[in-house]
């Protein structure tokens, strides 16, 4: 099992929700309000009046043959949304209950 970490800009919400759809992924959590910034040329969401974008993120636990496909689908969406930005990450699940 996985976890796979997906963080995006806000406006990419209803992108990811249908990533998830089209993978029939049913169970997520989903953070609607995360501060934070890009390591490469992301610019800060912060939601304050200098920076007010706002990311969001959404994690879900898969089989690992999951994970292939939700980072193709992620990469895609990245590269035609350059300008908003999403990234997924992936951990192991050693455990769970």
């Amino acid at each position: 099992m996985k976890a796979v970490f997906i963080s995006y800009n806000q406006a990419l919400t209803e992108r990811v929700a249908f990533i998830l759809d089209q993978l029939q992924i049913r169970g997520f959590t989903q953070w609607p309000l995360v501060n934070g910034a890009g390591t490469v040329d992301g610019e800060p969401r912060m939601g304050t009046h200098t920076w007010p974008e706002m990311n969001s993120a959404t994690m879900t636990i898969v089989e690992d043959e999951m994970v292939p496909l939700i980072l193709k689908y992620v990469k895609n969406l990245d590269e035609v949304n350059k300008e908003n930005g999403i990234r997924a990450f992936v951990w192991d699940i050693t455990d769970m209950y």
